[in-house]
């Protein structure tokens, strides 16, 4: 619902894709292209991809038309060896763990857009030392993008909480901008946080810190937080950026977009 409203964090999102050099490309770490393997898209136009159901239906008419980049998507798959990338040919495209964030950050969908499939077989260690990997792309003019959450629990959402957040959400988000500001390649010590059970009840939406906190440590730096918040109780807003990037902060807290009613709200692992 981000995509169609403005709040504190579209309106950092928005400042941050004004204030970053225009990258040749942007490789996209998605929660919500969680399968049983390492992949990379390939084509030359994706398509937009609507992986949801219960929003309205001016959610599913956003069209993120962005081309694609295969000889990019080439490039990366090389640049990791040994570590194995497949090529997407056909299969997925851009996902709104992706175009929910970029038509704020680059509404004009004139940049090439990859998206990088997040393994569901491999440990957290994978996706760090992954993340490090790709930090040469930066170098190339690559922007890489992590889109998911540090707190993401659906289960536990509360309703009349819009802009609330759980003691146990506070203090695991607490606990990773901490890390993510002082010691990025630690945050693979979330795992052992007495709250990481409720804050991470499934991994694919806390896995995007981790390609993050990969390629902070490569750069030998930390990350800022671009913009901070809860909602619903159970789900954090926490967003960072490397090499300074941070533009100035919004003035003031609004809560994030609605989400649809209970009754249609869709579940953790739907994306599985």
């Amino acid at each position: 619902m981000n995509a169609l409203d403005h709040n504190d964090y579209t309106d950092a999102w928005r400042a941050f894709g004004e204030a970053a050099p225009r990258p040749r490309a942007i490789l996209v770490v998605s929660a919500h292209w969680y399968i049983n393997a390492t992949a990379v898209t390939a084509m030359a136009r994706p398509k937009t991809i609507h992986d949801f159901y219960g929003f309205p239906e001016e959610l599913f008419a956003v069209q993120y038309p962005a081309p694609g980049d295969p000889e990019l998507a080439q490039e990366i798959a090389d640049l990791v060896t040994p570590t194995w990338v497949g090529l997407d040919h056909d299969s997925w495209g851009i996902d709104h763990g992706a175009w929910s964030v970029l038509v704020h950050a680059f509404p004009d969908a004139d940049i090439p857009v990859l998206q990088l499939a997040i393994d569901a077989q491999k440990p957290y260690e994978y996706h760090l030392e992954l993340g490090a990997k790709l930090a040469p792309l930066r170098e190339r003019g690559v922007l890489i993008v992590g889109s998911g959450n540090v707190v993401h629990n659906l289960a536990r959402i509360d309703w009349s909480e819009p802009a609330g957040g759980f003691d146990w959400a506070r203090r695991f988000n607490e606990a990773a901008l901490e890390l993510m500001t002082s010691s990025p390649v630690d945050a693979l010590s979330l795992a052992a946080h007495p709250d990481h059970a409720n804050a991470v009840p499934t991994a694919e939406h806390f896995l995007p810190l981790l390609y993050l906190a990969g390629l902070a440590d490569a750069a030998g730096s930390t990350a800022s937080v671009l913009v901070d918040g809860y909602t619903y109780g159970s789900l954090s807003m926490a967003a960072f950026t490397l090499d300074g990037i941070r533009p100035e902060p919004p003035e003031t807290t609004s809560p994030g977009a609605p989400l649809p009613e209970p009754a249609l709200a869709p579940p953790d692992q739907t994306n599985t």
